[in-house]
């Protein structure tokens, strides 16, 4: 018998609401990328405990106590079907990821974007977001 993972409980009520907003599909991709955040810091320790908050609306997650990296932000995207991993885009961080990952799907110099229909790159993604939890020690 599988074991089903225990996803992460929400500490703010503004972001349970906002998860509870999206379209059932969008929320559980949302939901999965958040999952790989947490799971990411929990296994870096130079990234130390995350904050979760929302910014411009959007749940987003910051490495506010160990200052290693920049702020990860996700939401549902523009065009319908369609939902988004943002990095800050005074960072170099979608350039690089470009060059690691031509494959995926990016928008400008600020996000990774996913279609509701396809599978999360997991371990493709976890590198991104490793990338952005320690970015101000790669500098």
């Amino acid at each position: 018998m599988s074991q089903k993972k225990i996803q992460k409980t929400f500490s703010n009520p503004e972001i349970t609401e906002k998860f509870a907003s999206y379209p059932s599909k969008i929320r559980i991709k949302l939901l999965s990328l958040r999952e790989l955040i947490f799971e990411v810091a929990s296994k870096t320790k130079e990234v130390g405990k995350l904050e979760e908050t929302l910014r411009w609306g959007e749940p987003s997650y910051l490495t506010t106590e160990s200052k290693s990296g920049t702020m990860i932000r996700i939401n549902k995207h523009k065009f319908k079907g369609e939902f988004a991993m943002y990095f800050h885009c005074q960072t170099n961080l979608v350039e690089t990821f470009r060059k690691i990952y031509p494959e995926l799907t990016y928008q400008g110099n600020r996000a990774i974007v996913f279609n509701e229909k396809e599978k999360i790159p997991v371990n493709k993604i976890k590198h991104c977001i490793l990338l952005a939890l320690t970015y101000n020690l790669n500098k």
